[in-house]
């Protein structure tokens, strides 16, 4: 018999070869790991140099023409006096002499707010309506509480911007203290009427409608004397029982409780939401699209098909449910569209929800066409959000000004407004402005968000008013077509997954209300000192004593740097990041609000864009905590007695050592990852020391943290688990590297030993892997061992080895990683031994065993420089290290079936058909029993168990957004591969079935 050749396999190598390279290329082009700096711009710096504080005018009458809304006004000043120390004037009609007199006069400037108050011994306020006159007061009343000097030279004032939103506040949620302190809830759903709704006539609870009345009537007041004219509140879909589709019957039957409920919350919450109207507010209700509920959804899927977004007959639909809308709640100015974010997440425990469907260019035209139709029929309003997902234009419709232009750009309609975040991205610090106000022709409004989510939801002192100063600067001078802000007091992020603060109500809200303020009265006149207008409110929120205020005013004006610099690692934070087709917020380290992350794709990737500036966003951590340790300082030599009440000192000072104490752990934190990736990069020694000094001061500062802040509702003390997990691992590196070494170097003795000549007790077996790993086609040339040692030493050892080196790959700590791994090479054997069921089995266990060493040895090379951290350092931060890697190992993966073919045609006189035929099977069964296991178990809580075990993405991923759903991973993917598999386990046994029969016919035949 002529002895096989070497060339078809060397031939069979090439491929795999390129195989593995286009599979590397694949995988670089998925990661689409890239970065650039981003267009930030400069910190905004604001002197505080405060007006000094004067005189309250002695108001004892004011005479106010008659009507709610001015007279609420009125109590505004009336309030103001009180609080500075004078006696509550008289507000009535009809004083000759009284000391603010408001008079309404013919027109004097084309907005309705405008006012001018002038002086002849008294004052004057004029005004052409009850608008501009409640302005008017309500501005007297914020001059007189900051204990500015009033201006009465006669000049018009008016808004520089119209329209000047709030969310709804707190209203409609209640302070759950188990909730919150669990910390767990991250729910999105803003409703405000879910609490009172019941599952059963007469449908709403009338006692919580009256809380909420209450609640709503409270942030109406509060928004009215900070100088906003509108507020924004969820419903759409609650409020509307589409009776002007088809009979009335056609989406809700006759008797659907549907349709009770609806009519039942407008008559309970119209007057609620009336009242903000009534008071001079615009309201608009806020909506995500597609709006569905489940009848609604069978209606669409017998008319239309489904969700068919591009239908103008789907539209037509939710046309006359706007338009019902419109009729039953009259007073309602607009609707307000998101199309970016939808899901379970935002339900209210009702059976209304929303599909993220709106995700394309044409699907987003029709639906605003047809909107604004229907607005336009009612003169009323459509606000589009443009935070948007989806592919093509849409996707990046919130920051790409192209898209902007493609999505947007033909429709001209004077009912549209569109809402846009400042920030190119979300509410994060170092993020370019907005590029997408400064273009386009349509009325926009900027949106601001006062309680920071991703900066301690409003725990934190943040004075965003000089930040907010420059944006609307330079929206303004760029865009005429700006018209308004939206400002959320509130909202943003899980509504209890951070402290217990309740705007107006609960907590330490006020350290957020300064935003709020500082929003309105920047939206009035974008030119104001930001500095004197976070004095003016800290003069009437926390101290009017003229040394108190300039020392908490100069605190907060470094409040921004405490937090750019201890939240945010500058050298990452400040570079446009783009992985997985998504672009990282420029936090990355801190997950989703407030869980310290621990993953290598984040920290490794920081460290590798800040490794030329490394040592000084180290320093940056702790040079923060020293900024938040000035201002504690600084704020606490205050006298408490100067402030308007104990408390409020007493929980600013709470606040400032918290963030101190935060800036210091996260310090400490910072140095020990960035250090540790150091090490990993460098293998300097210098590295090593410095990371463990600092992983020491870590754990101490961790440790104290959370003793002192844990269950703290007000306070609560950041998520350290997924950051403890990834120190863990760490920590385990040297030992791991160390352990590859010593297994590599076994592997090579296996491997010398098996090339050998000699014998010895096992030596056929090593000759036998020997000869698999670096030769196989000669396998079927080494004769079968006379010694049971060899038969069990054959498939033992590269058993051993593979068990230890997946081990040290996954530190020890993933037994998921082992269960899939080891479950797929044992399928795989079992179907290929039931193959060659009856004959003696020792060159296949040879040959799964060559390729097993073959395979550890590549992966003990990458695993031996520094751990299984330098394995995945190199490939989420090195391209070159990557594509080898991925492209060898992949080979070495597919070369498994190239030795199993040739084992099976060689050793074991298969042929070529029947060979191809078994390697389909066994791996298609593989495939089947493990792609099975994961969807049993179920796709995202198999990613989830895998990811804790190996932190490679965020911890807080699966918890929050959910890994597939972040990624765009169908959650079908599992079961799909399951059904590829068993189709190719099919197709291999059809193949063999099929060589088989051949291979005895010729036996017949001859």
């Amino acid at each position: 018999m002529s002895r096989p050749r070497a060339w078809p396999s060397l031939v069979a190598a090439v491929v795999v070869l390129a195989l593995g390279a286009l599979v590397a290329v694949g995988v670089g082009q998925a990661l689409g790991l890239s970065y650039e700096p981003a267009d930030t711009p400069p910190a905004a710096v604001s002197a505080v140099d405060l007006d000094p504080v004067v005189p309250a005018p002695e108001i004892a009458t004011i005479d106010v023409p008659a009507g709610e809304q001015v007279a609420l006004a009125a109590s505004a000043v009336a309030d103001a006096l009180t609080a500075r120390g004078l006696p509550e004037p008289a507000v009535g009609a009809g004083s000759d002499d009284a000391d603010l007199t408001v008079r309404l006069v013919p027109a004097f400037s084309d907005s309705a707010e405008a006012y001018r108050v002038r002086t002849d011994d008294r004052l004057v306020l004029e005004a052409s309506g009850p608008a501009g006159a409640a302005a008017g007061l309500y501005a007297l009343a914020d001059r007189i509480r900051a204990g500015d000097a009033l201006s009465a030279d006669g000049e018009t004032v008016e808004p520089r911007l119209g329209l000047r939103l709030v969310d709804s506040g707190s209203v409609g949620r209640e302070a759950d203290p188990a909730a919150f302190a669990a910390g767990d809830d991250y729910s999105l759903n803003t409703d405000v009427v879910a609490g009172a709704v019941l599952p059963e006539a007469p449908w709403v609870d009338q006692d919580v409608v009256d809380e909420i009345d209450g609640q709503f009537r409270q942030l109406v007041q509060h928004a009215l004397r900070h100088g906003y004219n509108g507020v924004v509140v969820p419903g759409f879909l609650e409020y509307v029982t589409f009776r002007g589709v088809g009979d009335g019957h056609d989406v809700y039957p006759e008797g659907d409780p549907h349709v009770a409920r609806a009519e039942a919350l407008v008559d309970a919450f119209g007057p609620v939401f009336a009242y903000a109207h009534e008071m001079g507010m615009q309201v608009f209700l806020l909506t995500d699209m597609l709006a569905v509920s489940p009848p609604l959804e069978a209606y669409l899927e017998r008319t239309v098909g489904g969700l068919a977004v591009d239908d103008p007959a789907l539209w037509s639909v939710y046309q006359a449910g706007l338009a019902e809308l419109f009729e039953s709640l009259p007073f309602v100015d607009g609707l307000m569209v998101r199309v970016g974010e939808g899901g379970a997440v935002y339900q209210a425990g009702w059976d209304y929800s929303s599909k993220l469907a709106v995700t394309t260019q044409s699907s987003v035209q029709a639906m605003l066409e047809a909107l604004l139709e229907t607005a336009g029929e009612h003169d009323r309003e459509i606000i589009f959000r443009t935070w948007t997902v989806g592919v093509g234009a849409v996707g990046d419709l919130h920051t790409n000004p192209s898209s902007y232009e493609a999505v947007l750009g033909d429709i001209d309609d004077p009912h549209l407004i569109v809402s846009t975040k400042y920030t190119m991205g979300d509410f994060y610090s170092h993020l370019p402005l907005n590029p997408t106000l400064e273009v386009g022709s349509h009325r926009r409004i900027v949106e601001f968000q006062a309680r920071r989510e991703f900066e301690g939801f409003g725990a934190l002192p943040n004075d965003l008013v000089a930040e907010e100063a420059q944006a609307l600067q330079q929206f303004l001078a760029a865009n005429p077509h700006v018209e308004g802000v939206w400002n959320w007091t509130q909202d943003g992020g899980p509504l209890r997954a951070g402290p217990m603060s309740l705007y107006l109500r609960t907590g330490f809200w006020q350290l957020y209300d300064l935003n709020t303020y500082g929003t309105a009265r920047l939206a009035w006149d974008p030119d104001l000192e930001p500095s004197q207008v976070t004095g003016d409110w800290v003069r009437q929120t926390l101290s009017s004593d003229p040394a108190t205020s300039t020392e908490i005013t100069e605190a907060l004006a470094r409040s921004r740097e405490a937090i750019t610099r201890g939240l945010y690692i500058q050298p990452f934070a400040e570079q446009t990041v783009k992985a997985l087709g998504l672009e990282p917020p420029p936090m990355m380290w801190i997950f989703e609000w407030d869980i310290v992350t621990g993953d290598s794709a984040a920290l490794d990737s920081i460290y590798e864009v800040s490794r030329d500036g490394l040592d000084d966003a180290i320093a940056d951590g702790a040079g923060a905590a020293e900024v938040s340790a000035g201002m504690r300082e600084q704020v606490a030599a205050t006298s408490p007695e100067s402030w308007h009440s104990p408390e409020l000192y007493r929980s600013f000072v709470d606040a400032l050592d918290y963030e101190t104490d935060l800036l210091g752990t996260l310090a400490a934190y910072r140095a020990t990852v960035l250090r540790h990736a150091e090490w990993l990069d460098t293998g300097s020694a210098t590295a090593h020391d410095r990371w463990r000094a600092a992983e020491q001061e870590y754990h101490a500062a961790r440790t104290a943290h959370v003793e002192r802040y844990a269950g703290d509702l007000d306070l609560p003390a950041y998520s350290f688990t997924a950051a403890d997990l990834g120190s863990d691992r760490a920590d385990r590196d040297p030992a791991m590297a160390w352990l590859a070494r010593g297994l590599l170097l076994a592997v090579a003795v296996v491997l010398v030993l098996g090339l050998t000549s000699r014998r010895f007790p096992g030596s056929a077996a090593l000759r036998a892997l020997a000869v698999a790993a670096t030769r196989p086609w000669r396998l079927g040339e080494v004769p079968a061992p006379t010694t049971r040692t060899d038969r069990v030493l054959v498939w033992a050892l590269p058993a051993v080895v593979l068990v230890a080196s997946r081990c040290v790959l996954t530190w020890f700590a993933a037994p998921a990683h082992l269960v899939a791994t080891l479950g797929a090479w044992l399928v795989l054997a079992a179907v290929l031994r039931w193959v060659v069921r009856g004959r003696d089995p020792f060159l296949l266990w040879a040959a799964l065993g060559g390729v097993v060493l073959l395979r550890t040895v590549i992966l003990l090379v990458a695993l031996v420089v520094r751990g299984p951290g330098h394995y995945w350092f190199g490939f989420w931060t090195d391209p070159a290290a990557r594509t080898a890697y991925v492209t060898v190992a992949f080979a070495a993966f597919c070369w498994l079936f190239v030795v199993v073919g040739l084992v099976l045609r060689n050793g074991y006189g298969l042929g070529s058909a029947r060979s191809l035929g078994a390697m389909l099977l066994a791996g298609g069964t593989a495939l089947a029993v493990v792609a099975g296991g994961v969807a049993a178990v179920g796709l995202e809580k198999a990613l989830t168990v895998w990811n804790d075990q190996v932190a490679l993405l965020p911890w807080g991923l699966s918890r929050i957004l959910g890994i597939t759903v972040h990624l765009g991973i169908p959650p079908s993917s599992a079961g799909v591969l399951a059904v590829a598999g068993l189709v190719v386990a099919g197709i291999g046994a059809g193949v063999a079935t099929r060589g088989a029969h051949r291979v005895r016919m010729t036996r017949n035949t001859a």
